[in-house]
């Protein structure tokens, strides 16, 4: 059975996992990252009941923070299925933090999970991509409005963006190109990892009321503008960004 093959980077929870069963659904073979081997494993048994094929979806270790699995990824991803159609580079991180706060550490961090590796990761992939390739990064609205206590995400986040922009003028022969979607405030496990109790995130959808949408996203409402862009009637985007909010942006 032939495949249009994706790969979708931190797809155990949230955004990244709905995407992968999205994919699924949709008939793509999927292959999946995650950064503990017990979360994948848990993922992939999920996802399995949206499969029609067992070889349809691989579930591999690799953490943005760690170069060496890179090269593994790679290596695995040509073993198993060859070459890639598209790319999601979702997985990230949020260490909400005043400026005044903000310890070295966790920055460097940040940029590293959220600007450099995917960077670097996608520099690995160039030989495993195909001519048409769509790669697709999960960016925030941070990019385009201030956020107390998020300056470490926001720059990590534009980062990309703007290093992103040339490689779509340097890597335009191979065919690949880069898009971004920009989520608003979207009700993930990153809220959990940031340190935010339930009452907390309870009070922070509340504080939505007031937006067009009224509430926080939700992973599902990603969907449809991944499936634009990496389809090919996105082959004319090149560093366009989709911003999914529910109007906070307005």
């Amino acid at each position: 059975m032939s495949f249009q093959t994706i790969l979708i980077t931190g797809a155990t929870s949230g955004i990244g996992f709905e995407a992968a069963k999205h994919y699924l659904k949709l008939g793509w073979r999927v292959i999946f990252t995650g950064r503990n081997e017990d979360k994948i494993a848990s993922a992939k048994a999920k996802l399995l009941d949206a499969t029609s094929t067992p070889d349809q979806l691989f579930g591999i270790l690799c953490d943005n923070a760690i170069p060496q699995h890179y090269s593994t990824l790679v290596t695995e991803i040509s073993e198993k299925v060859g070459m890639l159609d598209a790319v999601i580079l979702n997985a990230g991180v949020f260490y909400p933090k005043l400026f005044s706060d903000t310890v070295y550490s966790e920055l460097e961090q940040t940029m590293l999970v959220n600007f450099t590796g995917p960077v670097m990761l996608l520099q690995t992939l160039l030989p495993v991509l195909n001519n048409p390739c769509s790669v697709v990064y999960v960016s925030s609205i941070v990019v385009e409005r201030a956020f107390v206590t998020a300056s470490s995400y926001s720059a990590s986040k534009a980062a990309f963006e703007a290093y992103a922009n040339v490689l779509n003028l340097e890597l335009a022969p191979q065919g690949i190109r880069v898009n971004y979607l920009r989520p608003g405030v979207t009700a993930t496990e990153i809220q959990g990892k940031a340190g935010m109790s339930q009452s907390q995130v309870a009070e922070l959808n509340a504080s939505l009321a007031n937006l067009p949408l009224g509430r926080m996203l939700t992973p599902k409402e990603m969907l449809s503008s991944f499936e634009l862009l990496t389809s090919s009637n996105s082959l004319a985007l090149r560093g366009a960004h989709i911003t999914v909010d529910g109007g906070y942006c307005l």
